[in-house]
């Protein structure tokens, strides 16, 4: 199973995003992540879903997808060079003596600290979803206390659209 990025454009109206994650459930896709907000053009959406499959299931996705009124245009992002960002606020437990530790860390992945409480740090991270994980990875041993991730949202490099 390949992990696979999608580019949809939709239509910005009320109920698409239940009717493209609806098509997903129904056919038994997971929708690993889904990011979705305003594109270039006004009264268009555009989501960004990253799903497991492999070739045959990525090809049943994008023709079920464009059965639905709503969605303009279906680019697979993975099979073309493409920039992947994910964000992720992490809540650390953190001790003024652990905060030395944390903040190599956190300094390492160039991260930052966007507020600093009696007893914890929340720390932004912004990068592909290795450097995410490997980021949790190492924070784990702290404690972590929340944590909330944007989901991956991505384009195709240079020129191409």
């Amino acid at each position: 199973m390949e992990r696979n990025t999608i580019s949809v454009l939709v239509n910005d109206q009320p109920g698409v995003l239940q009717r493209v994650s609806g098509l997903f459930g129904r056919r038994g896709f997971n929708i690993e992540s889904i990011t979705v907000g305003q594109s270039e053009e006004a009264g268009l959406s555009r989501m960004v879903i990253v799903t497991l499959g492999d070739d045959d299931q990525l090809e049943q996705i994008e023709k079920q997808l464009y059965k639905l009124i709503d969605v303009i245009k279906v680019v697979d992002l993975s099979a073309k060079p493409m920039v992947a960002r994910e964000l992720a606020l992490i809540k650390v437990k953190a001790e003024p003596s652990e905060r030395p530790e944390i903040m190599g860390v956190v300094e390492t992945f160039r991260a930052s600290v966007v507020d600093i409480g009696s007893s914890s740090l929340l720390v932004q991270v912004v990068g592909d979803t290795q450097k995410i994980d490997a980021m949790i990875e190492l924070l784990k041993p702290y404690g972590i206390r929340e944590l909330s991730r944007t989901g991956v949202t991505a384009m195709i490099r240079g020129n191409v659209q």
